[in-house]
């Protein structure tokens, strides 16, 4: 981490107390002297001074949503700005300010003093303060806004809610001694719990959840800290204090490092939202903006990477297999190395040497082997099997893992980069590069270097090839230069790289990376360029290691490319290698056919044997092809159980007799392979009648179509009378599934018959019926398959219509019967109520031909639809929480449907049920006398566990209620009063006339039922009807009791 200095200001004679960010971080805001001060954050010019108090301005504070500000002062007074830097309301305390914070959510203001804080919001007309036993030094508000943190002299923490009530009290060790000076709340999102870091005058940082329960221990300062600030994101913390510096922590309290040196205490700090600046306001009026860079600490050795994680954590991850491991070292890592199973950390004060727990390459586990418990000072750390090297400048040191320095070597210049090469354990290979272009190559146990290269420029990077033969360096001006290490010749130079690296796998392959771009070169072939985020440092196999910011990733680059350069040029054997890094299934047999033809049949059989063919005589069959012995291939192929490429290869050389001969009659699916394929090249040949009676032969009709020309132009030509012909063409057309040609070639025939039989095959069911219309003849031919389609589409009851409209009724019936069945089944009365209906209708169709039978059947399923729709309702009320019914409808319909139910009773209703509701019903309604009999009569049929204990209460409590209904039942021929329930059913007691309900609340409605006398016409009987009633001697009243008639 550096800090390197933005802007620098000074105020005069003045202390900066205080400072605050615009939420956007454009603007600055400085409590100095008497006056609030606004800067430009980006360069520090100063804006505008704000003039309003008359003494020293202690605390500043921007809301979160920019629009305002506050400043508190020793003249015990607020002000609050607008962003427009604009004065716009004044509030006083008893005291001067200390302190004031914005709420972040509600934008709720609270200010301290050194007796009391108060809370205002731009909503209320008053502000609402709090006494206080201690002087108030710093505040905060959660993230959330709900809770506000009180730092006080007394070195007391007082949490308080929104309306000031205290709900957590902190109460340090130091007391009064160690005076809380500041305290912040960690902004991150990723906590799960509201983090408060709080730090006082006993020089001491501590952590505190919202509960006040402290998290870890107090960590010791060695200065009286005067200021807390959190980065945007929470993971780190900025502190100054009497040190004269700010410094700079993890989230836990580590210390990482300084932030620039002052003159004078820091008095305040604050980092600008969402970047890595940081202001500092000092005791002598200096302000100073610093700018921290993170540099990115890392190693990496083949396909392991290990980086530094919140400046403390050291993460390896494994590239190909994504698997991480975090190692925690709680201290600033300052340098990593990794080298196969070891790994090294450097810490400020120690290097720790960690090793892997297996051999196996996945493992992940790393322990601790050494501690190396010294401060050392390098810029490059490296790490061997059993060594460590440290590089500071132009000074290599060789040290064992127990702190013993057994080597050191000493440049003619400053080390640029150093890399292992690899080695035997204690005696591994060192390439390193200096700044005046010398490369050397060092081994750990030999006190003298080796001079591999002098080159005219700086050395950036450097890497060496797998066989130890080649060296690429980039240079400080981005060339690429390989070289033979041998005989020290430039094989070849690219421009535009940053870093290089040889293929870990592959002698003759290396990649570069430069200007946003990814360099992959073979040998001696051109360069092989994509788009590339970020640069490469590892190249494996297949894989490149590509590293953009902070995140490493391997990225899959297939190899096609450089190995289709080798074949161009016949190098088979180099083209292989390519191969083995990973290309395609295609590629490898593009390798092997180029291979035979090329009659490196060494390179061929390893292709084969690479995709798993190890069959020699299948190899042989394949080099006696190329070598044109096309017999003896043929029967090596059939041998090896491979007639299809025997097959291939005669079609493929047009050598179909031999080929006819070769399948014989044994196999008609190569028959017709092979039939097609010659067809295919009659076709081509210019013979299209010979390949359409060929693509014919072979089942290929649409083929035998696309040649012949179009057969629907041929059927259209002939003559209607030549029936045989077009037959032909109907019937291939329905054949190849051309439904619209066959239906107008059938139409031309004028074979209706036919035409009928396609439409139902093809299930053009609308055509059909159209044709029907027209020629009722066929309603059987159409109807019935349409109802049988139907019902095994689950559509019954489209079915059961379609079987009416052919007039098969018997079938008609049959399915409304089985809905019915299944509608009771399934308790769904309303459905079985609409299909007992739709039975009559069906019944009273069929009465015309069957009368008396049908007519009984009618009035049966009338009688049953309206049993089961009106069932349904009381079934609702017993099984579902809520009704739609009234409890006066539930009422009569439970009455109707006990009339009606005095013999047999249809399966599915429940006389239970029933009987129920009306005991409710009649209970609520007053009807008590029915009530009672309802309740009595439940007692004798078997009741349902559910309705138990609702029965037996109501049994009970129906007892302590009149012994008569409130009213009872009039009928409206005879005024005799009936019950509300009788045994005779639905009819009058008295003159067993039918009452007639109402269809919607079945109430018995006022209404007649009579026949007219012989000779009276309806006009005469509505005009009788209309006359005034005659006043008549009850004796004279005769009526005439009929079954049916009309109704008045």
């Amino acid at each position: 981490m550096r800090a390197v200095l933005a802007w620098k200001e000074t105020i005069r004679e003045q202390c900066v107390y205080d400072l605050a960010f615009k939420p956007d971080g454009t603007q600055l805001i400085i409590a100095a002297g008497l006056r609030v001060l606004v800067y430009d954050a980006a360069d520090g010019a100063i804006i505008q001074p704000l003039k309003g108090h008359k003494d020293i301005v202690y605390c500043v504070a921007y809301a979160k949503d920019g629009k305002r500000f506050a400043s508190g002062s020793a003249d015990k007074s607020i002000i609050i700005w607008t962003s427009k830097l604009e004065g716009i309301l004044k509030y006083t305390h008893n005291d001067s300010i200390q302190c004031v914070a914005y709420n972040p959510v509600t934008h709720q203001l609270a200010s301290c003093s050194s007796g009391d804080f108060g809370l205002w919001s731009p909503e209320q007309k008053s502000v609402n303060k709090h006494k206080v036993s201690s002087k108030i030094t710093c505040c905060g508000w959660t993230n959330d806004g709900q809770y506000l943190a009180l730092g006080m002299m007394n070195g007391v923490v007082s949490i308080r809610n929104k309306n000031g009530e205290e709900k957590v009290k902190i109460e340090r060790p130091g007391g009064s001694s160690s005076p809380i000076w500041s305290i912040a709340w960690n902004p991150s999102k990723d906590e799960h719990n509201d983090i408060l870091a709080v730090a006082d005058w006993g020089q001491k940082l501590s952590f505190y959840q919202l509960s006040g329960k402290q998290i870890g221990k107090d960590r010791t300062l060695t200065y009286d800290p005067c200021c807390v600030s959190y980065f945007s994101k929470g993971e780190y913390i900025v502190m100054g204090g009497s040190d004269k510096q700010a410094s700079l922590y993890t989230k836990d309290g580590v210390r990482l490092g300084a932030i620039g040196e002052q003159n004078a205490w820091v008095w305040t700090c604050r980092v600008k939202p969402d970047s890595n600046f940081v202001v500092l306001g000092c005791q002598d009026g200096t302000i100073a903006c610093y700018q921290l860079i993170f540099s990115t600490v890392h190693g990496l050795y083949k396909d392991r990477y290990a980086y530094r994680d919140s400046m403390t954590d050291v993460i390896v991850q494994h590239l190909i297999t994504e698997q991480k491991v975090r190692i925690k070292c709680r201290e600033l890592v300052k340098k990593i190395a990794i080298y196969r199973n070891r790994l090294a950390i450097q810490l400020p004060e120690k290097i720790l040497i960690y090793e892997l727990y297996s051999d196996d390459s996945s493992d992940m586990h790393y322990r601790i082997k050494e501690k190396i418990c010294r401060k050392f000072e390098c810029n490059l750390l490296v790490v061997c099997s059993q060594h460590i090297i440290l590089c500071q400048e132009k000074r290599l040191q060789c040290l064992s893992f127990t702190s013993i320095r057994e080597k050191e070597w000493v440049m003619e210049s400053l080390i640029r980069y150093i890399k292992v090469i690899g080695g035997p354990p204690g005696r591994e290979g060192l390439l390193v590069g200096l700044k005046n272009g010398a490369i050397l190559k060092i081994f750990v146990d030999n006190p003298f270097p080796i001079t591999l290269l002098k080159l005219s420029t700086s050395v950036r990077c450097l890497d060496m090839s797998a066989s130890r033969n080649k060296l690429a360096v980039v240079d400080e001006h981005n060339t690429l230069l390989v070289y033979d290490i041998n005989s020290k010749e430039l094989l070849f130079q690219e421009p535009n790289a940053n870093s290089v690296a040889w293929n870990t796998q592959c002698e003759d392959m290396l990649c570069f990376s430069g200007n946003g771009y990814l360099n992959i070169k073979a040998s001696n072939f051109p360069v092989h360029q994509q788009k590339m985020q970020g640069f490469m440092v590892g190249y494996n196999g297949s894989k490149i290691f590509c590293l953009h910011v902070y995140s490493m990733s391997a990225v899959e680059v297939p190899q096609s490319a450089p190995m289709y350069q080798y074949l161009e040029r016949k190098m088979f054997k180099e083209a292989y290698q390519i191969a083995c890094l990973g290309v395609t299934d295609s590629d490898w047999r593009d390798l092997a056919t180029e291979a035979l033809e090329g009659l490196d049949f060494d390179t061929a059989k390893k292709e084969r044997k690479k995709r798993g063919e190890n069959d020699n005589e299948l190899f042989l069959a394949d080099v006696y092809a190329y070598q044109g012995k096309f017999h003896e291939a043929a029967k090596l192929y059939k041998r090896t159980g491979h007639e299809s490429r025997a097959l291939s290869m005669y079609t493929d050389l047009r050598m179909f007799e031999y080929a006819k001969e070769f399948v014989g009659a044994t196999d008609p699916k190569s028959s017709r392979i092979l039939m097609t394929k010659q067809a295919d090249w009659a076709k081509s040949s210019k013979e299209p009648r010979a390949a359409a009676e060929m693509y014919l032969s072979a089942g290929e009709h649409l083929k035998a179509i696309d040649i012949i020309g179009e057969l629907i132009d041929i059927a259209r030509k002939l003559d209607k009378a030549e029936r045989e012909p077009l037959a032909k063409c109907a019937l291939h057309f329905k054949r190849l599934k051309h439904h619209g040609y066959a239906s107008e070639t059938y139409s031309k025939m004028g074979d209706l018959q036919a035409l009928v039989q396609l439409h139902v095959e093809t299930r053009h069911w609308e055509e059909a019926f159209s044709l029907v219309e027209k020629h009722p003849q066929f309603k059987n031919d159409v109807f019935v398959p349409y109802a049988q389609w139907l019902a095994e589409n689950d559509r019954f009851e489209e079915a059961q219509k379609a079987f009416h409209k052919a007039g098969r009724q018997n079938e008609a019936v049959k399915v409304l019967e089985q809905l019915t069945h299944n509608a009771v089944v399934e308790n769904r009365f309303n459905d079985a109520g609409y299909y007992y209906w739709m039975l009559s209708m069906q019944c009273l169709d069929i009465a015309r031909e069957q009368r008396d039978e049908m007519l009984k059947k009618f009035e049966r399923f009338q009688h049953l639809a309206e049993l089961y729709h009106v069932y349904r309702s009381i079934q609702r009320y017993t099984d579902e929480p809520f009704s739609s019914h009234m409890p006066e409808t539930l009422f009569n319909i439970c009455r109707f449907l006990l009339n009606n139910l005095t013999k047999d009773i249809p399966p599915g209703i429940s006389k239970v049920n029933t009987l129920y509701a009306l005991a409710k019903q009649s209970q609520k309604l007053g009807a008590y006398k029915l009530a009672r009999y309802s309740y009595e009569k439940l007692q004798e049929l078997h009741i349902p566990s559910r309705f138990q204990e609702s029965i037996e209460l109501g049994s009970l409590t129906i007892r302590s209620k009149p012994f008569h209904d409130s009213e009872g039942m009039m009928c409206y021929r005879c005024s005799t009063n009936n019950p509300l329930l009788n045994n005779r059913g639905g009819v009058c007691i008295n003159c067993r006339q039918p009452f007639i309900y109402s269809a919607s609340s079945y109430e018995v409605l006022p209404l007649v039922q009579f026949y007219l006398e012989e000779g009276i016409s309806d006009e005469e009987a509505v005009s009788l009807i209309d006359l005034e009633v005659p006043h008549m001697d009850e004796r004279e009243a005769r009526w005439q009791d009929m079954d049916n008639g009309g109704i008045l």
